[in-house]
């Protein structure tokens, strides 16, 4: 089993996916990524399969798709032949959820500058800051409110 031929240990494999064995092992207790063989001392062994997947999950993860979307997007891939329709909805639900992300970043930004300009750098009993975090009616926009809500 050419797999098998250049089986590489947890570490290695971590290293080269750029995370750590804990994050290796987590994938493996979840299904994202196949157990591994063992030795006959009980340590993992991989194959570049595996390091081409874990490659793909960091890499997934990195562009902030949770973990059942890596699931169906694992899921898919595995299949080469069908259609990338499912793939491209999924990319496209994503790229809708960091733009809606992205909206609510910005409004609370401008929400921030905006407490932090008219700070006059007293005393914490008139901070404007301090003033503002205490009644949300003081913003300018309840989307920021709401915004900070959602993103935390």
């Amino acid at each position: 089993m050419p797999e098998t031929r250049h089986a590489i240990a947890i570490g290695e494999l971590a290293s080269r996916a750029g995370c750590k064995p804990e994050t290796v092992r987590y994938y493996e207790s979840i299904g994202l990524l196949r157990q591994a063989s063992r030795t006959e001392g009980g340590q993992r062994r991989y194959g570049e399969q595996a390091v081409r997947r874990l490659t793909f999950i960091r890499h997934a993860r990195d562009f902030g798709f949770s973990v059942e979307a890596v699931r169906e997007l694992l899921a898919m891939s595995d299949q080469p032949d069908m259609p990338c329709q499912e793939v491209d909805a999924i990319a496209k639900h994503h790229l809708d959820e960091v733009e809606s992300r992205l909206q609510r970043l910005s409004t609370l930004r401008d929400e921030l500058r905006r407490m932090v300009s008219q700070c006059a750098g007293g005393k914490v009993e008139s901070c404007r800051i301090i003033e503002v975090l205490s009644d949300h009616q003081l913003c300018i926009s309840e989307q920021a409110h709401r915004g900070a809500r959602d993103l935390g």
